[in-house]
């Protein structure tokens, strides 16, 4: 009450003195100025809840069947949003004319039946003793002890200092990163030189094969060994033209149980028993090779397959002749989860997550596309795939851009807008939603304060939700700032927005339907956003970059 008291004074005291209110009055770091123009009050109308609500029905439909990462509701999901992006006129941003940055991937598959280990002459049990994670082929040879197998070269740390593991088989231990190295030291340095992981080490060194003792922990847990096993058979799809990560070798490779690390360091010192014990805390054992008469064969078939996705992307172009070569980029993962195999309902709608980022999109393109004039800087609208996957649609959108990365001004990122925490909801599972008015904004002054400044100001003169920033912290708990799609941006330099009303009792459930969504809300907010796009669109001169990356925010996704 006190708050709005004071605001009415002030507002009265502006008009009776207008010479002494002004010189007295903090000047704005920002005025926005586009929210006033006919144009953008037109075409902002456009976008409604009830248009909304008929786009997400469709999206997050079950004939959708959660839209995995690959998948015929995806797929079908894509076509949709083409389809509608050329009634309005939006131009093409994919491949060859079309709305679709086609991207492949491919699938390996364990044969079961084809795996085999010996350790001199006594065979394990696949599945019970060991378990293949990855290669193809055959291995066999006298082993090498290498500890964690990793190379840093500001640290000194060189698992292959003392021994040579050329034509050899590898044992390591699964423990993370070496002791004494941090995530900020992967950051300051370049992988491949600087530091190398566990897999890629060994296969440069020569080793023709990777055997790993997990931790005790998960020796002791059946289940997991469980999962990965099946994870293994079915195999899981990666992106061909995107590195695979820190832990995939091109050799094959091996985890094994306890039982067969006892019996590959029988009669050596020290046993298997100590070198399990001395990780991830204990005192490290120092790399040493076994005794040469160890006969150790492992060997593994699979089955590649192959598959077809897309990124779908859109421009609008800008009003201004020369600004129109710089672009504001709007983005939201279009992917869910798939099905699950149990329960009553198996489909993952993901009407929030990221059904309403994705409608929001296109909602925005469509009245963008049809306004009466347009900013004078063209937008870039990404439906990026496989964000669920691990970002692999923003991954390999800012790898293989559609439009120049240096002409990307600010990125918008919408991901799950669409709820709202009743006053009287007293479920934990709701902690983090938001209120019936209000969004996160997370990274908006965290490269450019430039474009926090536009976001408040564009906010505060427009709809005036309540901007919440909670979760803006690279070291937040919840770890919310590296969980989407604008993060592979932000690493590249790009001053980013990410926009969210929080995770709920039915993030990543089936119940995650439409029927659970604020409309109203979803409307204000996806107002709000495409009114930044304009405000942003409209400058004179692009966003500063003032800031760099905290170290924290530039370790990646491994």
């Amino acid at each position: 009450m006190r708050r709005a008291w004071v605001a009415a004074l002030g507002l009265s005291l502006a008009v009776a003195l207008p010479s002494a209110s002004w010189a007295q009055a903090k000047k704005p770091a920002f005025t926005a100025t586009a929210v006033k123009q006919s144009a953008f009050q037109k075409s902002a109308t456009t976008i409604t809840a009830a248009g909304l609500k008929d786009y997400l029905s469709f999206v997050a439909s079950d004939e959708m069947e959660g839209r995995d990462t690959p998948s015929r509701g995806l797929d079908t999901t894509a076509r949709f949003i083409a389809t509608l992006l050329s009634r309005a006129g939006v131009k093409p941003g994919g491949d060859n004319g079309t709305y679709f940055q086609k991207i492949a991937l491919k699938r390996q598959k364990l044969v079961p039946e084809s795996a085999e280990f010996e350790v001199d002459g006594q065979k394990m049990s696949y599945g019970r003793d060991f378990l293949i994670t990855g290669g193809a082929g055959s291995a066999s040879g006298s082993l090498v002890f290498a500890g964690d197998g990793w190379f840093v070269k500001a640290k000194g740390i060189d698992a292959y200092k003392t021994i040579d593991p050329k034509g050899k088989i590898v044992v390591l231990t699964q423990g993370g990163l070496p002791r004494s190295f941090t995530i900020s030291d992967l950051n300051s340095g370049k992988r491949g030189e600087d530091w190398i992981d566990p897999g890629a080490y060994a296969v440069k060194k020569g080793a023709v094969g990777i055997i790993i003792l997990p931790p005790l922990t998960m020796l002791a847990d059946p289940d997991r060994l469980e999962m990965m096993r099946r994870s293994a058979e079915t195999g899981s799809y990666y992106v061909e033209k995107l590195p695979r990560g820190m832990t995939q070798a091109e050799v094959p490779t091996a985890m094994v149980t306890l039982k067969v690390a006892r019996a590959l360091f029988q009669r050596e010192k020290p046993g298997a028993d100590a070198i399990l014990a001395s990780f991830p805390s204990g005192t490290p054992v120092e790399p040493f090779a076994l005794a040469a008469d160890k006969k150790v064969r492992f060997s593994v078939k699979t089955t590649v397959e192959e598959a077809a996705t897309q990124n779908v992307v859109g421009i609008v172009d800008g009003s201004d002749p020369a600004l129109k070569s710089e672009y504001v980029a709007l983005g939201a993962h279009y992917d869910h989860s798939g099905t699950r195999t149990t329960g009553p309902d198996t489909i993952m709608n993901g009407a929030d997550d990221d059904g309403t980022g994705t409608v929001a999109l296109l909602a925005m393109a469509e009245a963008l596309a049809k306004a009466e004039r347009r900013p004078k800087r063209s937008a870039v609208f990404v439906w990026h795939m496989g964000e669920e996957k691990g970002l692999w649609g923003a991954q390999y959108f800012v790898a293989f851009p559609a439009v120049p990365l240096d002409k990307i001004v600010a990125q918008l990122n919408i991901d799950m807008i669409g709820r709202s925490k009743a006053a009287n909801d007293s479920n934990p599972s709701n902690e983090y939603l938001s209120g019936p008015n209000e969004v996160y904004v997370i990274g908006s002054k965290m490269l450019s304060t430039q474009l926090g400044e536009v976001n408040e100001a564009v906010n505060a003169a427009y709809l005036k939700l309540s901007l919440n920033y909670k979760y803006d912290d690279p070291k937040d708990p919840q770890r919310f700032f590296y969980r989407s799609d604008h993060y592979e941006y932000a690493k590249k330099n790009i001053p980013i927005v990410f926009y969210m009303t929080g995770v709920h009792a039915d993030y990543h459930r089936p119940s995650d339907e439409v029927s659970t969504i604020d409309f109203a809300k979803f409307e204000k907010i996806t107002r709000t956003i495409y009114a930044t796009l304009w405000e942003i669109g409209e400058m004179k001169t692009r966003l500063k970059v003032d800031k760099q990356l905290p170290a924290e925010a530039r370790q990646g996704i491994f």
